[in-house]
């Protein structure tokens, strides 16, 4: 692991951490007094995006690495920012934070297992991985180091020193942000010769990915026939995969493939865009109707 690589899983666990920070035990007692909300926000993050995801990369004819990223972010849980955007937009935002919760918690057995047989069942990322000789299991060492770990620090420093956290958290989020974006730009930047018109089909391709995620939230709230703030949150959840995390897997065990990590950074900057977009969507339709 070369420093580029240390310094991103640090980045990437500080955005773990931060969000534990503001994570109680009460927030996992909500759960288990609600869960019908938080099983309809699971169930697009963990069942149908991965599944769409993989069928697509079945019938689409493109690059075994692009599929594969695909194949990963789709694999990842919520990214750590649908808080945010999910306050912003006025939806449940304790409902999203406790389907972050228990999805980074699903996450840890869920992302490598949904990863592992999507990759070997379709034909064309089956030979890659296998050329690359990457063993699957190796995400779980990534998950460890980058969501239980930190998770479990930032839930200790939480409940024992209540004033700390308080104090970190605005501070840690907006650096491990500003980070994350750095090293984004920084990788693209290194790659820049590479950068052409022809990176539009798979900023496309990133946009369809990511409109589908939001909209079988959306089909999944319907369903459920949870409430209005509910379904944005779950909308938020479904659309804004942590494409932090898979870039750190990437970093960790694919040694930054070009392919993957513009797949992975373009879902990075894009579902902050469609979120925002949704989020101030809502907020101008509660003007209107208010």
């Amino acid at each position: 692991m070369n420093a580029q690589q240390i310094a991103l899983s640090l980045v990437l666990a500080t955005m773990v951490f931060s969000i534990a920070l503001e994570l109680k035990l009460t927030d996992f007692k909500r759960v288990a007094r609600t869960p019908l909300p938080v099983i309809a926000g699971l169930i697009p993050q963990f069942i149908l995006l991965p599944v769409g995801t993989w069928l697509a990369t079945l019938v689409l004819d493109l690059p075994p690495n692009v599929e594969a990223a695909m194949i990963l972010v789709a694999a990842c849980p919520g990214g750590s920012l649908s808080n945010v955007i999910t306050h912003v937009g006025r939806g449940n935002t304790a409902l999203s934070i406790s389907i972050s919760a228990v999805a980074a918690l699903i996450a840890l057995l869920a992302t490598p297992f949904n990863f592992a047989w999507m990759v070997s069942s379709n034909p064309a990322t089956a030979t890659w991985m296998r050329s690359l000789e990457i063993d699957p299991s190796g995400i779980w060492v990534s998950l460890l180091m980058m969501l239980a770990i930190p998770m479990s620090m930032g839930m200790a420093v939480a409940y024992r020193i209540p004033k700390l956290a308080q104090a970190l958290t605005k501070p840690l989020a907006n650096f491990s942000l500003f980070a994350l974006f750095a090293f984004i730009v920084l990788g693209l930047l290194k790659e820049r010769s590479s950068l052409t018109l022809a990176l539009l089909p798979t900023l496309a391709l990133v946009i369809a990915h990511n409109a589908s995620g939001l909209l079988l939230g959306w089909i999944t709230c319907k369903v459920f026939g949870v409430s209005t703030p509910d379904r944005r949150a779950i909308m938020i959840e479904g659309g804004m995969q942590n494409s932090g995390l898979a870039l750190g897997i990437i970093a960790l065990q694919f040694d930054n493939d070009f392919g993957m990590v513009t797949v992975a950074g373009l879902w990075g900057i894009w579902h902050i865009v469609s979120g925002l977009a949704c989020a101030f969507t809502w907020r101008r339709q509660d003007a209107y109707f208010l």
